[in-house]
């Protein structure tokens, strides 16, 4: 995390594994953008590995967790993923600073909701416990729901990852303005029980800085799918800066 006060940028590189894994050539290595990135600011890199490893695949997980504690000791390494399908495999070897709990099942293309209280508390109560145990920061994806923001706390999560596809869709349309209100609502609702807040989801450089300005308190913004479609066009650090160009001009 940042201790500058602007929220910290995390880059998921699940895209670029799922270019490399259509050859057997080893390129785009996802090892050397992680590299790249952080060496051009940024603060975090994130992985979803799935259990069909249609793109970040076991050995990337753990490639990631020894080249950034060789190397880049200070960045944060989140995992994400289903407690309740692999996920806790990687927590329990790798200890990463971060474990991002995501509802998705098997078949999704990509995440699309949140968790549901009080439905899945005692599922994840334990699994929180154990991370937490294992010295693991849990992250639990939630929609923008406020009134949800106790029962998150209740069930012992650290922070909240606010699904903001809903966000992006919205912008340019007559409900912005109330879908956007959502998330400030849920923010001041998580962090008036405790719990930090990060975001992620369709996070674009053509929406972040509206966001920031407006949701007050994010600590880590996650974003993977914009940003390595700007990096086929820009290059590694040249996005990793403008993205970093759009938290700062939200300040």
């Amino acid at each position: 995390m940042s201790t500058t006060g602007t929220p910290s940028l995390s880059v998921n590189l699940n895209k670029v594994a799922l270019v490399r894994n259509t050859r057997h050539l080893g390129i785009p290595s996802v090892t050397r953008a992680a590299t790249l990135c952080l060496a051009a600011g940024a603060q975090g890199i994130t992985v979803h590995p799935r259990p069909d490893e249609r793109h970040i695949r076991a050995h990337d997980v753990h490639d990631l967790s020894m080249l950034l504690a060789r190397d880049w000791p200070g960045v944060e390494f989140n995992i994400e993923g289903n407690p309740l399908q692999n996920l806790m495999s990687f927590v329990r070897a790798l200890r990463p600073h971060q474990a991002t709990f995501v509802p998705d099942s098997e078949t999704q293309s990509t995440s699309d909701h949140g968790w549901t209280f009080p439905d899945d508390a005692e599922r994840l109560r334990p699994l929180i416990a154990e991370a937490q145990a294992l010295g693991v920061r849990v992250s639990l994806f939630m929609d923008p729901e406020p009134s949800m923001m106790a029962a998150v706390k209740a069930v012992g999560a650290d922070r909240v990852e606010l699904y903001t596809e809903g966000y992006a869709a919205s912008r340019g349309t007559p409900e912005a303005t109330a879908v956007l209100q959502r998330y400030i609502d849920t923010a001041r609702a998580a962090q008036a029980v405790g719990l930090e807040v990060n975001a992620g989801h369709d996070l674009s450089r053509d929406n972040l800085t509206e966001f920031l300005r407006a949701v007050p308190g994010v600590l880590e913004v996650s974003i993977g799918h914009a940003f390595v479609a700007d990096a086929l066009e820009l290059g590694y650090a040249a996005t990793t800066a403008d993205y970093l160009r759009c938290i700062r001009e939200a300040a």
